[in-house]
């Protein structure tokens, strides 16, 4: 009996609510890891073109720092296509899911959304203010790399627990 209710829920007016739940999880992974790194890569850029004004010598270190912040669009994307191909969106045909396997999927990508979100804007401050650092001081640039990368840290922690819930949910 709870069988037949189940199914009844999950297709309710016609709608798979596991493949809704899958599809919400991976636009939450690419459109907030997306958002925080443009953030963080504006918010390094901006500091990055006023010292290239002045120190164009320096345009390799300041690419290389401005860039940091955009691993997280890419830990976004990753989870977002592991879903997508999981559930047959990539070629495949679409699988039959059950609302707990799309809860799954959406717990995935707002886990690495909300940290790609908040680790991209932070490190782009991180990055804006080493970035200050290497103007002054162009013997910092390694150091000031080691510091803009720390914070990516949580990102990929986020990203290491997405990879084992999404796992989960496809097994």
């Amino acid at each position: 009996m709870e069988n037949v209710t189940t199914t009844a829920i999950e297709t309710a007016a016609g709608i798979n609510w596991g493949l809704t739940l899958s599809f919400l999880g991976a636009l939450v992974a690419v459109v907030l890891g997306g958002l925080g790194s443009s953030l963080g890569i504006r918010t390094a850029g901006q500091k990055a073109a006023g010292v290239l004004a002045e120190k164009p010598n320096l345009f390799g270190s300041l690419v290389v720092l401005t860039a940091l912040p955009g691993s997280q669009g890419i830990y976004g994307l990753l989870i977002a296509i592991m879903i997508l191909s999981g559930i047959g969106a990539m070629g495949g045909e679409l699988i039959e899911l059950t609302i707990q396997n799309g809860m799954n999927f959406l717990i995935a990508g707002t886990i690495i959304g909300i940290l790609g979100l908040a680790s991209a804007a932070l490190q782009g401050k991180v990055v804006a203010s080493a970035i200050g650092a290497l103007a002054r001081d162009e013997s910092v640039a390694g150091g000031a790399i080691i510091l803009s990368v720390l914070i990516e840290t949580y990102a990929i922690f986020g990203l290491l627990i997405s990879i084992f819930i999404t796992l989960a949910a496809l097994a």
